[in-house]
């Protein structure tokens, strides 16, 4: 575990709005990898397994997020949105009130991509993954990752640059699967 600890922490709080989301992320996953680990064959395989339970982890919540937010039996989930906490400091030594406000536009940015979009980001350009290896996470085509990833971007892009992120790119071309 711990060669991936780290880096799948770091990744689980990149897929979240704030660092504690994706603490909590990253503590629901290792709970439920600790609970299937029987079903792991290959053990060349466990950064690769680890990162496709997150993903999983992560979209279950962004779904039940998604269910609350259209549920007449639902409240408003006043606590839901971590864009506002001010979590920027937990790199402490990287903190400055410039580095602070990046990293929160940037958490802000990501939060509105689509999920399957967020993750690729996140882990090709956070993590480094290759694409074979985000391919094999989220379970689609090396060609479907590259649409998420060019999507991604064009989003990430019309964001930064004040348009709106809705209208930079469809979220998918219908008969499109990615």
């Amino acid at each position: 575990m711990e060669p991936v600890h780290a880096r799948c922490a770091a990744f689980a709080r990149g897929l979240c709005r704030s660092s504690a989301d994706g603490d909590d992320l990253y503590q629901e996953a290792l709970l439920r990898a600790f609970t299937r680990l029987d079903g792991l064959r290959d053990e060349g395989a466990f950064r690769t397994w680890l990162f496709r339970i997150v993903v999983s982890v992560h979209r279950n919540h962004v779904r039940r997020a998604w269910v609350r937010r259209w549920s007449p039996f639902h409240g408003d989930d006043a606590a839901g949105d971590g864009a506002a906490r001010a979590d920027a400091g937990y790199r402490a030594s990287d903190w400055s009130p410039e580095a602070a406000e990046a990293a929160r536009r940037a958490r802000q940015a990501l939060a509105m991509l689509p999920a399957v979009q967020r993750e690729a980001i996140a882990m090709f350009e956070i993590e480094g993954m290759l694409v074979d290896e985000i391919a094999a996470v989220q379970r689609v085509s090396a060609s479907a990752v590259k649409s998420r990833l060019a999507r991604g971007r064009e989003r990430l892009r019309a964001h930064y640059e004040g348009g709106r992120i809705d209208d930079a790119i469809p979220e998918a071309v219908p008969g499109d699967s990615t």
